[in-house]
């Protein structure tokens, strides 16, 4: 189960169809192991669809509506029999299926010692910059700060640092506040997605001198 969640405004603006592409992939790749999220976006699609017909309508909604929609946060979300049988033939994910090939197999390059990455950027229209990061397990991030934001999903494995552990499915948004190392536990290789809309700068002592060779 997911510790760390998008907030309520990311789910709004996915909610009404807003969001970058890749950004919208990280939230959707999210919502599947995350049942607190889904039940938040159901509200949300629900609250939608009465302002929406409130407008066309010009009718007072009634508490007891709003009620059992709030009350519907509190039930177990299940999947429709034809999602579910899709899942059980179809185990990839939505990721895995845009790129027609699982993630070990993607032509993954060396970065630094511990690090590799593939840029995803081509895929997607825009400018933000759509990269895996694989971090091998029991390795080291070099230290590094933001120079914009920088929304990242899990994965597989995990990652720990300041702010926390990060586990499969774990979602998180750091900016140019933040300077983190992070290290990948031990047990299995983490690999990320990230979505950046301006480059990282390395922080550490040696590791900053290849700030002007790195997006």
């Amino acid at each position: 189960m997911s510790v760390h969640h998008p907030d309520e405004m990311l789910l709004t603006e996915y909610s009404a169809g807003t969001l970058t592409e890749p950004m919208a992939l990280c939230i959707r790749m999210h919502l599947e192991r995350c049942a607190h999220c889904r039940s938040q976006l159901d509200m949300l699609n629900s609250l939608g669809a009465i302002m929406l017909d409130h407008s066309h309508h010009a009718s007072k909604v009634s508490d007891d509506l709003f009620d059992s929609i709030l009350t519907r946060l509190d039930d177990p979300e299940q999947p429709p029999d034809n999602e579910q049988q899709a899942t059980e033939t179809d185990n990839r994910s939505p990721l895995e299926k845009m790129l027609g090939t699982d993630l070990q197999s993607l032509p993954w390059k060396r970065q630094l010692a511990d690090v590799s990455v593939c840029d995803l950027s081509d895929y997607f229209p825009g400018d933000e910059r759509v990269t895996l990061q694989k971090l091998c397990a029991g390795g080291r991030a070099p230290s590094h700060t933001h120079g914009g934001k920088e929304a990242t999903l899990v994965l597989t494995g995990a990652f720990a640092d300041g702010n926390g552990v990060f586990s499969k499915g774990d979602f998180v948004i750091l900016d140019e506040h933040h300077d983190h190392q992070p290290v990948a536990l031990h047990g299995e290789d983490c690999i990320t997605l990230s979505v950046l809309d301006a480059p990282v700068r390395l922080t550490g002592r040696l590791t900053r001198l290849l700030n002007p060779f790195i997006r």
